[in-house]
């Protein structure tokens, strides 16, 4: 019998080929396994009972059957699976001592469990579209769940076996560069060699420029001037386009620079300036298909089949896929980026990671996407929007500087790191500076990362320096210690992981503590299918606080220098595929781990 990497995903495969060898069992049946009580099993199958009672039968009569024709079929091995009928119909299965062993033995490095993991998405294209920052603009505390989410999500993705593509498509086109222009022009600015400093004057010059340009009773006619530096640009003026690219410079190498402290590494940076002689095709295809129409010079849609978008809503808004003036907008060139996507990366899922506010963007998009691929016979992607909340203040309002400005992300990150640094001299004040810096940058941009996917990404989470930089608790620090805590083992122990790694024998747990932390190391399995069917990394997060956990209690009840030669292998053993998946699992959330604290 195979050693399953993914204990329920197997068991329920089996369970619905065994149902589909009996009388009265429906397509419909769902196993629905789960991990059960230790003390009845490992995994426990309760979807009998609604079958059950569709086909009006005894259930725990039914669970006779049915447990019956899976003995008879030969698929579990009764020397490894055991099962046995409890209640009204459920259907425990407890797995051997020689099981876990062979799984632990199997599954003890991390490519074996990237490789098993693959299997989820392999052969799969897919296209991730983070962390698209809007150029001119200095990243603050509002971009720091696009990127952590969107690598956190692309990391899962890649480790489920995706193809992926990170598609960083930044907003570098569009009305604000022609007031940008337009001011930098009226004020004479000079660009500083510093492009960080560069970025942040051209931040404020925006907003003068946008409340000049506002003040129509003051500057009569700014605004048109505003417009024309846009046209002209447009148009390809050498003087403007030289100003653009300059923009452009600047703010990708201080977005670089942040992109760098959080390990984000685009693959392709195609941003809206990219689509401007894409969007044409749009416009002409959605009309010749009948899904767009004109209304007072704009180009817009109507998506009746959803009654939130449809024409008979007094409160709808249409899709407005064309402004008034003929210019584009975030719709079109959403359009013709998800055609390009198709069409050049072959994308067969399209994942978007933004905020929850552009919920309805997103829908009226893939309605009107679907509508038009359809129409033309294109191949229609999977797509998926990855929304998220808000970060609030410990006020319970959106977080902001004392003076009420945004939080630029640099400072949130020098901030963690300082913090970090004081309780790591506080706890290790024998350690030399330069290694202190370094731990407390891996401690402040952890936790702070952590900290963020350890809420379910759709809801608003409060930030809080105190919990996030706690060493107990679910945190970054703590699952830190914990994987430095499994290395000082190894060295007092006189012996690398490697090694232990490397050694194929079968070790076969004894002690209920050894046997509950190879159960718990099963789970991992199930936290990564999880989290990539929904796409929440939250769930990785709360299967290595339990594994933590599960590690500490068994620690503390077994002895791992034990006396016994054997004894002393399988734990080292244990403490090694501990070691592999904690530090797996962070991998996947972005964290990099540490030897020592």
């Amino acid at each position: 019998m195979e050693i399953w990497f993914n204990p329920v995903q197997s068991l329920e495969k089996i369970l619905k080929q065994t149902a589909g060898t009996l009388d009265g069992f429906s397509d419909e049946f769902s196993p629905d396994v789960r991990a059960a009580d230790p003390r009845f099993g490992d995994f426990q199958a309760n979807g009998i009972l609604a079958e059950a009672k569709r086909s009006r039968r005894n259930p725990r009569e039914l669970a006779g059957i049915f447990v019956e024709a899976l003995k008879s079929s030969g698929a579990l091995d009764a020397d490894l699976v055991s099962m046995s009928i409890a209640g009204p119909g459920f259907i425990n299965f407890k797995f051997s001592p020689e099981f876990f062993a062979r799984w632990a033995t199997l599954y003890r490095d991390a490519e074996k469990l990237k490789e098993s993991a693959g299997t989820l998405y392999a052969g799969k294209k897919v296209v991730i579209d983070y962390p698209s920052p809007n150029t001119a603009k200095q990243m603050h505390v509002g971009h720091l769940r696009i990127l952590v989410i969107g690598e956190a999500i692309a990391r899962l993705l890649q480790f489920c076996g995706a193809d992926l593509t990170r598609d960083n498509h930044i907003g570098d086109w569009g009305t604000n560069f022609g007031i940008l222009i337009f001011e930098i022009k009226r004020t004479g600015y000079v660009f500083p060699d510093d492009d960080t400093r560069a970025l942040a004057e051209l931040e404020e010059l925006y907003k003068a420029g946008t409340a000049f340009v506002n003040d129509k009773e003051k500057n009569p006619d700014a605004f048109d001037a505003a417009r024309l530096e846009l046209v002209k640009l447009q148009r390809g003026d050498p003087e403007n386009l030289a100003l653009w690219k300059r923009i452009v410079k600047v703010s990708d190498a201080a977005c670089e620079k942040i992109y760098a402290l959080f390990g984000v590494k685009p693959d392709v940076t195609l941003g809206e300036s990219f689509y401007r002689d894409k969007v044409g095709r749009v416009y002409e295809e959605l009309i010749e298909c009948g899904i767009a129409e004109e209304d007072d010079g704009a180009l817009i849609v109507w998506n009746d089949s959803d009654p939130r978008y449809a024409r008979t809503n007094e409160n709808a808004a249409p899709f407005i896929v064309r402004k008034k003036d003929g210019g584009s907008n975030y719709a079109s060139t959403d359009l013709a980026t998800l055609l390009y996507r198709v069409e050049h990366f072959k994308a067969d899922e399209v994942v978007y990671v933004t905020d929850d506010r552009q919920q309805d963007h997103f829908r009226m998009l893939f309605l009107t996407a679907k509508r038009w691929f359809d129409a033309k016979g294109y191949p229609f992607p999977s797509l998926r929007h990855v929304m998220f909340g808000k970060i609030l203040g410990e006020n319970g309002k959106p977080i902001k500087t004392k003076e009420g400005g945004s939080i630029k992300l640099k400072s949130l990150v020098d901030e963690a790191t300082e913090r970090a640094f004081a309780i790591v001299s506080e706890k290790s004040p024998d350690l030399p500076e330069e290694e202190r810096g370094k731990i407390a940058e891996t401690i402040g941009i952890a936790a702070v990362r952590y900290a963020d996917l350890l809420q379910n990404r759709t809801i608003d989470y409060m930030f809080s320096w105190k919990r996030l930089l706690a060493f107990e608790g679910n945190t970054a620090p703590y699952l830190l210690y914990a994987v430095a805590r499994i290395q000082s083992i190894f060295r007092k122990a006189g012996t690398t992981l490697e090694s232990v790694a490397e050694n194929a024998e079968i070790l076969v747990p004894r002690t209920d503590g050894e046997i509950a932390l190879v159960r718990k190391l099963m789970g991992f399995s199930t936290a990564v299918q999880t989290a990539c069917e929904e796409l929440k990394p939250h769930y990785i997060c709360t299967y290595l606080f339990e594994l933590a956990g599960a590690f500490s209690s068994f620690y503390a009840s077994n002895k791992v220098m034990d006396d016994d030669p054997a004894v002393r292998a399988l734990r080292l053993r244990l403490c090694a595929n501990t070691h592999v998946i904690l530090k797996t699992g962070l991998h996947l959330l972005g964290i990099e781990t540490l030897e020592r604290m």
